[in-house]
């Protein structure tokens, strides 16, 4: 049994970059439904798809390259199930000067922290992108 679904998803990523893949195959949830969503709003991933299987579905992230380079130079997991972190709308930090995006998920929904600052409202910090 998987305790963080969230953590493995980035880390999937996140070896998936390493090896210079140009998919990566992810079991689906809501919750990173949204956050794919998100990544691909703000162009660090090209495209994403759910593929319908005898389970929960299947994510297929397309990752983006430019000039051989990858986008996501980095991801990391905040708030884990041992320690949540949460911050009101004041306190969003700004990932490596305002390069990255924290996601973060409200009671709107889940959201970038540019998003989150617009409408003025604060929730749990799940990962910074960069």
């Amino acid at each position: 049994m998987m305790t963080d679904p969230i953590a493995d998803m980035l880390t999937r990523i996140r070896n998936a970059i390493t090896i210079r893949a140009e998919k990566v195959d992810i079991p689906a949830s809501k919750l990173k439904l949204e956050i794919v969503k998100i990544l691909k709003e703000e162009g660090f991933i090209k495209a994403y798809k759910i593929l319908k299987d005898d389970k929960q579905g299947i994510l297929r992230i397309t990752l983006k390259y430019v000039d051989g380079n990858n986008v996501v130079s980095g991801l990391k997991r905040i708030s884990k199930p041992g320690r949540r972190v949460y911050v009101n709308s004041k306190k969003i930090p700004m990932v490596m000067g305002g390069i990255g995006i924290a996601v973060m998920t409200t009671h709107k929904g889940v959201a970038s922290d540019s998003t989150c600052r617009r409408e003025g409202v604060g929730g749990e910090i799940l990962c910074y992108v960069w």
